[in-house]
């Protein structure tokens, strides 16, 4: 499914990180495939990378590279966030549903922009600094 820019824009936040949600899941999965492991092992690798704490670390990495109008999609998904669960920081899951939200948006409307941005994450590399604030 392609959708225009305009065509996406005109979804909720909450149905692009809906859609974002699952896009990275996949993308993850596709990435710890190899080399081969206990599947027991490949879930935990993914379950600890598509977690709203490491999603709002890889919004932090990818703020520079970021266009205005993708700056623009980040923060309609953040605003959009309602406060999740409770063993989460309301900050730290607005920053990850932006994120999911501006998956989402490129997976609809420009998925080699998506492949570019996604590419530059370390997905093996835990977010170093768990009690860091996130900046809005």
């Amino acid at each position: 499914m392609s959708l225009s820019p305009e065509q996406a824009r005109a979804l909720s936040p909450v149905a692009l990180a809906y859609i974002g949600d699952a896009v990275y899941e996949l993308f993850v999965r596709s990435a710890f495939l190899q080399p081969p492991k206990r599947i027991q092992a490949f879930h935990q690798q993914v379950v600890n990378q598509v977690r709203a704490e490491q999603q709002a670390y890889q919004v932090q990495r990818l703020m520079p590279l970021l266009t205005e109008v993708e700056q623009d999609l980040l923060r309609r998904g953040r605003n959009a966030s309602s406060r999740g669960p409770k063993r989460v920081d309301s900050q730290i899951y607005q920053q990850a549903t932006g994120f999911e939200a501006l998956v989402g948006y490129l997976y609809l409307t420009n998925p080699a922009r998506l492949v570019e941005l996604l590419s530059t994450l370390n997905l093996g590399s835990e977010d170093p600094g768990s009690d860091r604030s996130i900046s809005s």
